[in-house]
């Protein structure tokens, strides 16, 4: 049976990886962290359930399936269709696709300033590079996943580095109330708020057009490779949802009450490295949500250019 080479599928769990984190997989989890407190790693327990878990699962059920459509046809074939184009609508143009740009912005504000111009402009020039680049969503491995995932995973450890090298707490805080209770639970509900369990359903096509187009053209070595690319990208996601909670648990000792995971990664960047820290986590969330946004663009155009053909996929 055909399969990938190990360079090729680590490229490709890395392209999966970089479609997955994009600005909600940033702020949950140092804002767990911070409310959580002593209680951070039960709770980064449970958002690995519902954040890392049911993703990967929702991969490996499609792949298997055959298509999203062919799974949620075992219900009826009208729910199919509903359910299908529903989960695309909203995780690409309803909601996601739009907040890649403003929460990229939004992280960019201290550097540049706030304005209704400003904003306008950086999010022209930011859809119009995720339009070329997802032009060729085949191509998306040796985009994302060989040049801005590794990028971003430097970058992120960089941050975690920082807080190794000077930690700004000697311990983690006193938790919140709901975390103080049910921090499993608490995490389980705060994970699903990445919507990466929806777009779990929605990126296996992508990827297996990346596995296809390095070769591999069975069908069997294809869902082999697109499973074994899930595993690939929920073990960096464990990895990087565990930094980013060390470091908001930290910065919530020293900075109680702070409102959401950007403040967090702010004041910690801030903290740590002064304005430098600010480019820092610009940079971070830029990318990220840059990663995201091409790979929501790729999954929702292709669908629908298998449901209306005679659309073509660019301007779809």
């Amino acid at each position: 049976m055909q399969t990938l080479r190990r360079r090729d599928q680590l490229l490709v769990g890395f392209t999966l990886f970089s479609m997955f984190f994009g600005a909600g997989n940033l702020i949950f989890p140092p804002q767990l962290g911070a409310q959580a407190g002593v209680d951070t790693w039960p709770a980064m327990a449970g958002l690995a359930v519902s954040a890392v878990g049911l993703p990967i699962l929702g991969v490996i059920a499609v792949v298997r399936s055959g298509s999203l459509t062919r799974l949620a046809g075992r219900v009826h074939p009208v729910f199919a269709t509903v359910f299908t184009i529903l989960s695309y609508l909203s995780i690409g143009p309803c909601l996601a696709i739009p907040r890649t740009a403003s929460t990229s912005f939004e992280m960019l504000t201290p550097l540049v300033g706030r304005s209704t111009l400003g904003q306008f402009l950086y999010s022209l020039v930011f859809f119009t590079a995720a339009y070329f680049v997802a032009l060729r969503p085949e191509k998306l491995t040796q985009r994302l996943g060989r040049i801005l995932c590794p990028c971003l995973i430097v970058l992120i450890v960089v941050l975690f580095a920082g807080c190794l090298i000077h930690p700004l707490a000697a311990h983690y805080g006193t938790p919140s109330a709901e975390y103080a209770a049910l921090p499993a639970v608490q995490g389980i509900l705060y994970g699903y708020q990445t919507m990466d369990t929806l777009a779990g359903l929605n990126f296996g096509a992508v990827i297996a057009l990346n596995i296809r187009a390095r070769g591999v053209t069975e069908s069997r070595a294809v869902e082999g490779g697109t499973i074994r690319a899930g595993f690939i990208a929920g073990g960096l996601m464990l990895v990087v949802y565990a930094m980013l909670g060390h470091a908001g648990a930290e910065t919530g000792t020293v900075y109680p009450g702070l409102a959401t995971g950007a403040e967090v990664l702010t004041a910690l960047a801030q903290q740590l490295f002064g304005r430098a820290g600010l480019v820092l986590i610009a940079a971070i969330f830029v990318i990220a949500c840059f990663n995201t946004c091409v790979g929501l663009i790729a999954c929702v155009g292709q669908y629908f250019h298998q449901l209306l053909p005679r659309i073509p996929y660019p301007a779809l």
